[in-house]
């Protein structure tokens, strides 16, 4: 069994709310962290932006990630949202298999 852990930023606490309920009622994923204040700083139609975002990192099996990037792309409010995957090497293996036991 493989896991990852997925950063994903949201404009605010209310959307990172939405999309983390949506994915755990859905067992999709066994834990979302939000991280409230970050300060975001890209490319976006030929200008460099600055904002401040939420962070979400979520711990899921690997092999769910279609599923989890297609849930999230469909109630993100971005047009093109981040959906970044690390796979992870080594854990806590009792950590690892409560991620197997809740996820479905």
């Amino acid at each position: 069994m493989t896991y990852s852990i997925l950063f994903v930023t949201c404009p605010n606490l209310k959307s990172a709310g939405k999309i983390s309920r949506h994915l755990l009622n859905e067992k999709l994923v066994a834990c979302v962290n939000i991280l409230p204040v970050i300060k975001s700083e890209y490319w976006w139609k030929g200008k460099i932006q600055s904002h401040s975002e939420v962070l979400m990192i979520i711990k899921t099996r690997s092999e769910l990630y279609q599923k989890v990037e297609k849930e999230i792309k469909r109630l993100h409010p971005y047009k093109i949202p981040e959906v970044i995957s690390f796979k992870v090497h080594k854990g806590n293996k009792d950590y690892l298999n409560w991620i197997s036991e809740v996820t479905e």
